[in-house]
């Protein structure tokens, strides 16, 4: 009583598809867990025990209505530039790989995601599994372990996704089909297509193409819907569009950007701009450096591209500037680094705080966190207990800036560079409340606070979309033929 939902390509909203089903499973009273052998994405969530795994799978979690672990994504890949990836496993950091000397650790991967598997199967009684990428990569067939190979073991019903929007939905699902193993080409029971925009109804007689040519039910045209949930890899960075508000707020997109889903609360209510170092930062009303998979090689890239030079001209124009992670590290005095993030040598960092990092061993802080911001005005004094989670290598010593928060973090003494380790910090709706309210003040304008906690649960919305749109007594039939 499980499924797998595979794609058709990357990007087709299989996260998507996955959350939502875990949601409308679980609220017809299945306990079901989602799973994801292995997964690459730089946007991670730290568990209640110190694992680290993909966003996606923790968003997932939260809509299966369960507590986020480890098992869920056992593999995760962090790229680290070039063929070289961070591999995290059952969690916790593995080693530093070339992705060739990678695939021949296959069957040593397969197995442990297996075993998560069927840990989370013992547990819940009930799996939805989320293949990666495009599931007929057949130059990979003997060495994918989130797709054919995991599918091969599983022999789960596969719903197979697709998405419309990009075009070529009617040769994605033929030539996927076409080219899957028949041993799996024979699991696949239903097809989505996935993010419609327009006229449903223009593509009724599609639908009856698609089944005729491939002899496999379709079961539903799922249109492209706004909800507000984390984005799961970079690939949803070019989605992104600015909103129409007063405030104008840039966030550096670093070559290695990492966890960008710390901002999406904030997108809500400014306007904010992915900004590639190097571009304009004038006229901003704030500027925010990001986590970054690989500090001291985006730090330089702050300085080839002359990003740092216009970042000192914003600080001295008194532009707010918010370091996260990574980011914090960089706005310190200087980087030591033993060879662990990058290379040996000492690095200077942008020096609008006093601290220094150092890089000294092949260990990742990972925890959940809850702390005050302490009492330094003009934007931490309005914030009070926020809660987040960390995600880092090195060590900070603050030198004789404040504390931006107990125990945690810098504060400049005007109070307008802030560095702190804490992914999640923006979606304490304090924080904005805070940070927007003395931006709009200095623009002459009146930020609408946002309340402690929404009233509506965006998985129930999710879910209430996809059941409208989707042969759910299908699906439910699927689900369970196994």
């Amino acid at each position: 009583m499980s499924v797998m939902v595979l794609g058709t390509a990357s990007h087709v909203g299989k996260s998507t598809i996955v959350a939502a089903l875990c949601r409308s499973l679980v609220n017809r009273g299945y306990r079901v867990a989602p799973f994801k052998s292995q997964n690459m994405s730089l946007n991670s969530f730290v568990t209640q025990d110190g694992g680290e795994i993909g966003i996606a799978q923790a968003m997932q979690a939260i809509a299966a209505k369960l507590e986020p672990v480890t098992d869920m994504n056992p593999v995760l890949l962090k790229p680290k530039g070039g063929t070289v990836s961070q591999v995290v496993l059952l969690g916790h950091p593995y080693k530093d790989i070339e992705i060739s000397a990678y695939y021949q650790e296959t069957d040593y991967l397969l197995g442990i995601a297996v075993e998560s598997a069927d840990r989370l199967l013992a547990k819940y009684g009930h799996i939805v599994v989320e293949g990666a990428g495009g599931a007929a990569e057949v130059n990979l067939y003997s060495r994918d372990i989130a797709n054919i190979r995991l599918a091969k073991t599983l022999k789960m019903p596969i719903i197979l996704v697709a998405d419309i929007e990009r075009g070529g939905v009617f040769a994605s699902i033929y030539g996927t089909l076409q080219l899957l193993p028949p041993d799996v080409r024979d699991l696949v029971k239903g097809i989505i297509i996935n993010k419609f925009r327009g006229d449903p109804g223009i593509f009724s007689p599609g639908i009856g193409i698609i089944e005729d040519l491939t002899g496999v039910p379709v079961l539903g045209v799922v249109p492209y819907c706004d909800i507000p949930l984390p984005s799961e890899d970079s690939l949803s960075l070019g989605d992104k569009k600015a909103g129409e508000h007063p405030v104008r707020i840039a966030i550096l997109r670093h070559p290695h950007i990492s966890n960008f889903t710390d901002f999406e609360l904030l997108e809500q209510h400014a306007a904010v701009n992915y900004v590639t170092p190097g571009e304009p930062l004038e006229g901003y009303d704030c500027i925010i450096i990001p986590g970054t998979k690989n500090t001291i090689d985006d730090l330089m890239e702050l300085y080839r591209s002359g990003a740092a030079g216009k970042l000192t001209l914003a600080r001295n124009a008194g532009i707010p500037i918010i370091g996260i992670c990574g980011g914090y590290q960089m706005l310190g005095r200087e980087l030591h680094d033993s060879g662990v993030e990058s290379r040996e040598g000492i690095y200077p960092g942008l020096g609008f705080l006093n601290g220094v990092t150092r890089f000294i061993n092949y260990e990742k802080n990972t925890t959940q966190v809850r702390h005050h911001a302490n009492q330094v005005p003009p934007i931490l004094s309005g914030i009070g207990e926020v809660n987040g989670y960390e995600i880092h290598m090195g060590r900070t010593d603050r030198g004789d800036d404040l504390e931006a928060f107990d125990s945690e973090g810098a504060v400049s003494a005007d109070g307008l560079v802030i560095g702190t380790y804490m992914h999640g910090l923006l979606s304490n709706p304090p924080v904005i409340n805070a940070l927007l309210s003395y931006l709009y003040e200095k623009k002459g304008e009146h930020f609408l606070q946002l309340g402690e906690v929404s009233s509506v649960d965006p998985y129930d919305q999710l879910a209430q979309h996809f059941e409208e749109h989707v042969n759910m007594k299908k699906v439910i039939e699927i689900f369970t033929e196994h």
